[in-house]
Order: structure tokens, then C-alpha cells, then sequence
């Protein structure tokens, strides 16, 4: 479905991301790990068009999309969460995800004038996909508290709803595990693998939770300096030595994460 071919950002003299490749195929369940500094957070603001790469390409589907903007590739069905959520505080829960399809007809002031009746049948198809998209989540009963209520899990599920509002073909979730209690994190993943398995979603996930990343993906792709290392399944990259030498030598604080999970 997309591939990343021989991508490079600088920033100055830093070079974050180089000579970078791989392939995020469909229906799939990718991970992109690595220590911290390793590129992932860069490739994804790349390939999502919040930041221009300085050096190769993204192909998605077949078309160059290295130079389209942010909402061109939104448009074509790639959605980006964040580590942080950035949702609509003081919106409700319902409102955060009624705002999201494109083109709605009330956005246009002379379609609330002149077909009042159209505006309020679109809101209506709004409101009820989602408040199916809240009962699959099991945030139903939150439809009307403010999105700034909810705890850190609940707002990453709401984030996971707002991609369903998009009828996206490929989610990049960025760390969809941080701060997130472990109850709450079963439930994250329960809903991204029934996502993956009943609609067919594909999904790239950047995360530092090795038993998260066991638990979801194959392929899993591990970055390291900025280019990837190796890619394989999770058994297959906790027997790279070279995988090892990298977190080691990094000195990172997920290090200690993950070497944890490779002794489990």
C-alpha cells in the first residue's frame, strides 16, 4: 500500500532520517520501533505531510505524495494520531467525532440557507455514525461529557474514534500505549485488532511497549540512526544482535522497556 523509498530529513546539519526505506503492506499490522532519536516520529510526519522530506519519496498507491499538504493526504485516506492527543476539549465527546468528515454540507453557509433540509439529514447520517462508532468503542455512555474530562486512555480511544470517522485506508498511530493504564491498554489493542481483522483498517504503529508490539504486529521494523536496522517478525528481531547493540547503545530511557520484554 505505501512505500517509503530512500527518505531523508535535515534539519541543518542534523540529519534525522537517512537513506530510508520500507513497505507498509495492506491489511497489515505494522511496527516501527526503535530507540528514541531513531527517526520513527520524523518518517511519520512525512509521510503524513507535516514535514517535507529533504531526500527521496513516499509512494502511496502507486502516486508520489512526498509534496502533497497535510489535509491532500488526509483526503486520500492516511490518518496520524499523536503520542499527545489533541483533541477538542471543550467539545463533547460526540462533537469530537461529528467534526470530522470532510465536506459536510452545513459547512457551506448558502447550502444552510437555501437546503436546510439536506444540512440537517447529513447531520443526522453524522450523528448516528457516530454514536456507532462511540458504542463500538464502548464510550457510549461519554457521548456528552467534555473530551477535556476524559482520562488519558479514554482520550487515546477517542483519538482511535476520530480515524473510524475518516474511513481511513491507513492509520499511523504514534504511540497509542503512553499513558495509558493497563486496562485500558487491553481494550486499545482489542479495538485496533478488531479494526485490522473486521474492516480490513491498516495500520503503522510507532510504540515503545515491546509487549504491545509482540501482542499486534507482523512485520515489525526496527529504525535505528535515523535508517532502518532489520524487519522481520518480533521473534525474529529479538534474536537480532544487532537490535540488542542498538538500544545498548543508545542509552535511551526505553532501553530498560525493552530489554524487559525481550527476557519475558
Amino acid at each position: 500500500m505505501l512505500r517509503v523509498e530512500n527518505l531523508e530529513r535535515r534539519f541543518g546539519g542534523l540529519v534525522a532520517v537517512r537513506n530510508c526505506s520500507f513497505e507498509i503492506r495492506a491489511k497489515r499490522i505494522t511496527g516501527l520501533i526503535g530507540p528514541n532519536g531513531a527517526g520513527k516520529t520524523t518518517c511519520f510526519n512525512m509521510i503524513a505531510g507535516a514535514l517535507p522530506p529533504t531526500g527521496g519519496r513516499v509512494v502511496f498507491d502507486g502516486q508520489d505524495i512526498s509534496s502533497l499538504a497535510t489535509h491532500e493526504i488526509f483526503h486520500r485516506g492516511i490518518v496520524r494520531t499523536f503520542q499527545i492527543p489533541h483533541e477538542f476539549g471543550r467539545l463533547t465527546v460526540l462533537e469530537n467525532l461529528m467534526v470530522v468528515p470532510a465536506a459536510q454540507t452545513g459547512e457551506d453557509l448558502f447550502q444552510i440557507w437555501l437546503r436546510p433540509r439536506a444540512v440537517a439529514a447529513r447531520e443526522r447520517e453524522v450523528r448516528e455514525r457516530a454514536d456507532d462508532v462511540l458504542e463500538f468503542l464502548s464510550l457510549g455512555n461519554l457521548r456528552n461529557e467534555l473530551a477535556q474530562n476524559l482520562s488519558g486512555g479514554q482520550k487515546k480511544l477517542l483519538e482511535l474514534g476520530r480515524t473510524m470517522m475518516a474511513d481511513p485506508r491507513l492509520v499511523l498511530l504514534d504511540e497509542p500505549g503512553a499513558g495509558v493504564n493497563p486496562t485500558l491498554l487491553n481494550k486499545l489493542a482489542a479495538m485496533i485488532r478488531r479494526l485490522n481483522e473486521e474492516r480490513g483498517y491498516t495500520f503503522c504503529i510507532v510504540e515503545h511497549d515491546m509487549d504491545l508490539i509482540a501482542s499486534l504486529c507482523d512485520p515489525v521494523i526496527v529504525m535505528a540512526g535515523g535508517t532502518v536496522l532489520t524487519e522481520g517478525t518480533m521473534a525474529e528481531v529479538r534474536r537480532d544482535p544487532r537490535v540488542l547493540d542498538a538500544y545498548l547503545g543508545g542509552g535511551e530511557e526505553e532501553h530498560g522497556a525493552s530489554t524487559r520484554a525481550r527476557a519475558r
